[in-house]
């Protein structure tokens, strides 16, 4: 007998697709994500040892070239952990999207799947079905012999 075949496979194949390309973007978002707070993490380390430099070059003699030249420099980072903390912030929003999208992706391959396990069922009914009235024309034709030679 013929195996099982499902004709919608194509589009669940399709929907399985893009459920990865789905995960991937969810993916890609994490990654900068990451990046991200990588970078924040590496300027606080930079402003706080900023800092503790400056604390230090107040002791003694004050050099105030040194002094506006570390503040300068911290301001900096300052303002470039600011920028990294809105990215962030549009990330977020960028990461929801994602995600929805990707729920939506799972949500449409699963009921293809349903429908795939569904038929499948069907179809292993069927063959079921198949097997007993055969084996009852069997059956029945074995008992016909009988009848007819003793």
């Amino acid at each position: 007998m013929a195996g099982f075949v499902f004709r919608l496979q194509p589009v669940l194949e399709s929907r399985r697709r893009a459920e990865q390309d789905a995960r991937r973007a969810v993916a890609h978002v994490q990654r900068q994500r990451l990046d991200i707070e990588d970078g924040l993490r590496s300027h606080q380390r930079q402003i706080t040892s900023g800092k503790d430099r400056m604390r230090g070059s107040m002791i003694g003699a004050l050099d105030m070239r040194a002094l506006r030249l570390g503040a300068g420099a911290t301001l900096h980072t300052i303002r470039k952990a600011q920028q990294l903390v809105l990215q962030l912030a549009g990330l977020n929003q960028r990461m929801e999207s994602a995600r929805t999208k990707l729920v939506h992706a799972m949500t449409r391959r699963r009921a293809i799947e349903i429908l795939r396990e569904k038929r499948y069922d069907q179809w292993t009914f069927a063959q079921h079905k198949a097997e007993i009235a055969a084996l009852d024309d069997l059956t029945v034709a074995a008992a016909a012999r009988k009848e007819r030679d003793p």
